[in-house]
């Protein structure tokens, strides 16, 4: 069973940037790690979680429309770990971050094999 574990979350002001990762355990080739469909959502208090980004096996990347502009997701298969990028970071960025891996093409939260416990981002105006 593949383990996440997710890291980079701290207190930011508003514009700022944070980058999250994501790593993945036990190793595996990155061929291994190419095949996994990875995603991020993100959960504010009272809220659903909800989808922000993901990186298909088949090489298809999907943005919330939020944080189309703003958000990039990437992965470096020989370290097993996918990353966040976050710019111009906004209060209502504020969540837990979470990711996920999955085999398919679908990129809906129920679809997830594997989910990490959480990084929290918290931005001040």
């Amino acid at each position: 069973q593949v383990q996440l574990a997710e890291s980079g979350g701290g207190l930011v002001q508003a514009g700022d940037s944070l980058r999250l990762s994501c790593t993945a355990s036990p190793q595996m080739s990155d061929r291994q790690f190419n095949y996994l469909s990875l995603a991020w959502f993100r959960q504010a208090p009272g809220k659903e979680r909800e989808f922000v980004a993901a990186d298909m096996w088949t090489g298809r990347l999907r943005y919330a429309a939020s944080v189309q502009d703003r958000f990039t997701i990437s992965r470096d298969s020989a370290a097993n770990t996918v990353y966040l990028q976050m710019n111009d970071l906004q209060p209502e960025d504020s969540a837990t971050y979470y990711c996920a891996s999955g085999s398919t093409t679908s990129s809906k939260a129920s679809d997830m094999d594997n989910w990490g416990k959480g990084t929290l981002v918290t931005v001040s105006s």
